[in-house]
């Protein structure tokens, strides 16, 4: 069924957009407005939006939907042509199309309709995302609760001889247990952790090492996202050093989020610091992204997004030191923002922490 106060907003984004119509093949985005979750694969999900008042969602036939009040659904076969109803359905000018469209059925729509021209079409849902509604925000809460628990249930599985891939494999299970999925996890030792995107491997942890837990995961279709550092049997000096440095960037950017704040600024908040201290050049990435239905989307939190904070945006906040051939550190939070300021969904402790 189509949830109306979620396509009022989009509508909403389209007539400001100078958008008609569009086209959503997003599985999130299709469910974020209608509640059903298709992973098409290589077949064909779309749903047909205008500015007046219409939806309609085309459907292989293999999904097993049915139409329900205020919205139809049109269904075609394997074999049969997969855009042909679609198609029909748009109407002639400017069609905006989200950018997860396959090209085998953008091109097959062109062909089937030259009085159409396609534009980039996601902003009027990707912007109607960024901003959570209470529900979603609850279900973001929620999602993050779980993060937490989980990453105190692995930290107490860091010991002597364990490998990165074990350690992930049992963040999958822990996740699985609290109503979470799978995933690539990041656990990363030592000089594994100054590449910022390392996949656990069967590095075996030594005394010394920082330990990267980057964990993440669906939970009830939304997502978690959080990163702690702590190290294995001692910290020396300037790791010591680095993580404190880190946590005063991730909790002096969290400190400014409220409405109107620019993502920019956030970001030039955490950098600063990172700067002063001399490891600008070892933080190598965004301070952070958009979390929801999709781990990442929209907002990115960077230098470039001069874009001011809204109430329902959560995006996570997320400084990193990374120096290669020793150690890397990233703390990270996800950040609800609040009609009058941040809320930090992750209350799992930024301590410093040896495990012995």
């Amino acid at each position: 069924m189509l949830n109306n106060d979620r396509a009022a907003r989009v509508r909403k984004n389209m007539k400001k957009a100078g958008l008609t119509q569009i086209v959503v093949s997003s599985t999130e985005s299709v469910y974020y407005l209608t509640g059903v979750y298709v992973q098409p694969m290589e077949r064909f999900l779309a749903l047909y939006l205008t500015d007046d008042g219409e939806a309609t969602l085309f459907a292989n036939e293999i999904f097993g939907l049915a139409s329900t009040p205020g919205l139809p659904v049109v269904t075609h076969r394997d074999g049969e042509d997969a855009v042909r109803d679609l198609a029909g359905a748009v109407r002639p000018g400017t069609l905006g199309i989200d950018k997860f469209l396959y090209s085998k059925f953008l091109i097959a729509l062109m062909q089937a309709r030259t009085d159409v021209k396609p534009t980039l079409g996601s902003a009027p849902v990707d912007l109607a995302r960024m901003c959570k509604d209470e529900a979603e925000r609850e279900a973001m809460r929620h999602a993050s609760q779980v993060n937490d628990k989980v990453m105190g249930e692995i930290q107490k599985q860091v010991r002597a001889g364990v490998a990165e891939n074990e350690l992930a494999a049992e963040v999958n299970r822990l996740y699985r247990e609290n109503g979470g999925t799978a995933g690539p996890q990041l656990v990363c030792f030592g000089p594994n952790g100054a590449d910022p995107h390392h996949g656990g491997d069967k590095t075996v942890i030594k005394r010394g090492d920082s330990v990267i837990f980057d964990i993440f995961a669906p939970v009830g279709r939304y997502w978690c996202d959080m990163t702690r550092t702590v190290f294995f049997g001692e910290v020396s000096e300037k790791q010591r050093e680095v993580y404190e440095l880190v946590r005063r960037a991730n909790e002096a950017a969290e400190a400014k989020v409220k409405p109107g704040i620019l993502l920019s600024e956030l970001d030039a908040t955490a950098r600063g610091i990172i700067a002063d201290a001399g490891y600008g050049p070892n933080f190598t990435h965004r301070l952070g992204h958009g979390c929801g239905l999709a781990c990442h989307e929209p907002p990115d939190v960077s230098g470039a997004m001069d874009i001011p904070l809204e109430p329902g945006m959560v995006f996570s906040i997320e400084p990193g030191i990374y120096l290669p051939g020793e150690f890397g550190v990233r703390i990270e939070d996800l950040v609800l923002v609040t009609e009058n300021g941040g809320e930090v969904l992750n209350q799992f402790s930024k301590e410093l922490t040896v495990i012995k």
